[in-house]
């Protein structure tokens, strides 16, 4: 069946948030803790399934469990404006980013994207799991064997992803390679083939700060990047906390200072 056709506004710079507008008897499905506000009227749900046909109970069961291995959760949220009106939901982006909108049916009806990236979807699109052509994408991938796929039955529907950072889009000519590292890759075309690239030499493999492996594009088709994966956020924060778990009362004082200086740190 078709899905919903829905209308959104994205809000705010670097901590962006989408909020949708629902027509009667039209639903969003979000991804699990993400919503920020509903209005009257607009009920929420839970089910196994994002498909609207009945697939049976261990159908439904099956998908659910492919769900919970890309990380989401094992049940899907639905928001549904069952009044008269129209009504809104939001959705709040989980870290620092922008907010991305994709229009399935300009890109054959299907999109392949990093797990964690989806945020929410007009209902009708599926969010799926694709498992990568090649063993060594799947061993040494940094982000994982498991990629989701985004997937409009109907040829078109609206799905919205998350980035870290800012967005850039590379569009690729046939038999053009770009060379990603793992964490910043966000989505791209189902035309598009992904691999992974060993970085090349010793000294660059243990001293290059990047990784072993690179994330090997080749077009043609559309890549989305993303300038700031939530891994690389989540090192600086650790590696900037204080060692001790928690910030002291003297630090940042001039007794602190001057305590440390004494202690030779």
């Amino acid at each position: 069946m078709a899905s919903d056709v829905i209308d959104y506004r994205i809000v705010g710079d670097d901590l962006q948030a989408v909020i949708v507008t629902l027509d009667p008897g039209e639903a969003v499905v979000g991804e699990a803790g993400a919503m920020m506000f509903m209005e009257d009227g607009v009920e929420m749900g839970t089910q196994l399934s994002m498909k609207r046909e009945d697939s049976g109970v261990f159908g439904k069961l099956f998908e659910a469990g492919k769900r919970v291995l890309t990380g989401d959760s094992f049940f899907v949220t639905f928001f549904a404006n069952q009044s008269a009106q129209r009504r809104e939901v939001g959705f709040a982006a989980p870290y620092p980013g922008h907010v991305v909108p994709m229009e399935l049916g300009e890109f054959g009806g299907e999109l392949l994207c990093q797990k964690d990236s989806f945020l929410c979807a007009a209902r009708g699109v599926e969010v799926d799991i694709a498992f990568t052509k090649r063993l060594g994408a799947g061993l040494f991938g940094g982000e994982g064997f498991i990629l989701q796929r985004l997937r409009a039955p109907a040829g078109h529907g609206l799905a919205i992803c998350h980035a870290g950072g800012s967005i850039i889009l590379r569009e690729l000519k046939p038999g053009e390679r770009l060379r990603v590292d793992t964490g910043c890759l966000v989505a791209f075309e189902k035309t598009v083939e992904y691999d992974i690239q060993f970085v090349g030499g010793i000294k660059n493999a243990l001293f290059g700060g990047e990784g072993l492996f690179f994330a090997r594009m080749t077009g043609p088709g559309k890549v989305w990047l993303q300038t700031l994966p939530f891994s690389r956020l989540a090192d600086r924060i650790i590696a900037s906390a204080p060692r001790s778990g928690g910030r002291s009362k003297e630090e940042g004082s001039i007794l602190g200072g001057l305590g440390r200086m004494v202690g030779g740190t």
